[in-house]
């Protein structure tokens, strides 16, 4: 992926947290924390990447490309929590509440979620990519990231906690817990570009696929990695007795589901027109990744 892009995402995630002396500075620190944390960026850099495919200017993109990444970053501190999963690690670091405390990390995981949507539809977005591209950016963020979307994926993968949840149902708790955020990705790097409803459509499946190829990977690096290698605690799901696509299915079966899935992205890149070859290399890399 373009080592541009990351510079320009790296550059101004920050600048949208409150600057200044404030009496709650301990929730600007949490904030910060967990977004200096790092990790892949794979989120915004889909955001970055869509927008350059569909003939966009990349600075329209930013906005939206930290807006995700926000609410990805909200989304880990909250797994991490004692009552989610109760994870000390998160990329090789403390997790947010370990280091800030359980009631700081539940509030900057609020404040990072609803500073995304601030982010999306403030004056200096809306003068960037204009109201209408605004308007439909926080519609789809809200709508996969919500009740329906990843939040929706968490609660079923509360409710499978302990139990022996069948292939469907995991199926589901994955689309929404992992690959609706991704797709949401992809989706508002084609909206910052004006891109047409065939090329929303196309980003939207390569964004599902790689989602789901992402976390049948994550299943087996669990049950195949060190804690070292993957920068959290391996083995979780089996010590929290969840159903995983490993356990249901065995590690063969789940490495050609992500060959099955990495295929089915590439296609989906066929209904654009301009140079897709960073987007197709990204695909093969995650299905192939060791953290």
């Amino acid at each position: 992926m373009n080592n541009r892009f990351l510079d320009m995402i790296e550059g101004a995630l920050y600048s949208f947290l409150p600057g200044g002396e404030l009496r709650e500075q301990i929730l600007i620190d949490s904030m910060k924390y967990s977004l200096e944390a790092g990790g892949k960026r794979v989120r915004p850099m889909l955001v970055m990447e869509f927008n350059e495919l569909c003939g966009g200017s990349a600075e329209k993109a930013v906005p939206f490309a930290c807006a995700v990444e926000m609410v990805h970053t909200y989304s880990l501190i909250h797994d991490d929590l004692p009552c989610m999963d109760d994870d000390d690690l998160r990329r090789g670091k403390p997790s947010n509440h370990i280091v800030f405390g359980e009631d700081n990390a539940l509030l900057a995981g609020d404040a990072l979620l609803t500073l995304a949507f601030e982010t999306l539809t403030g004056d200096s977005t809306a003068e960037l990519v204009g109201d209408k591209a605004c308007r439909r950016a926080a519609q789809t963020l809200a709508k996969y990231a919500g009740c329906v979307g990843m939040v929706g994926g968490q609660v079923i993968d509360l409710q499978s906690e302990n139990t022996n949840a069948p292939i469907e149902v995991l199926r589901e708790l994955v689309y929404k817990k992992t690959a609706c955020l991704i797709m949401a990705a992809c989706e508002l790097g084609c909206l910052s570009a004006n891109a047409d409803e065939k090329q929303l459509r196309a980003a939207s499946l390569y964004g599902e696929s790689i989602g789901l190829a992402f976390q049948i990977r994550d299943d087996i690096l669990d049950c195949t990695s060190t804690d070292e290698v993957l920068g959290k605690p391996v083995g979780s799901d089996e010590e929290n007795q969840k159903s995983t696509f490993v356990s249901l299915l065995g590690l063969d079966k789940c490495r050609l589901m992500v060959d099955e899935l990495t295929s089915r992205a590439l296609e989906a890149l066929d209904s654009f027109e301009g140079d897709t070859s960073a987007l197709r290399q990204y695909a093969l890399e995650l299905a192939k990744r060791k953290n």
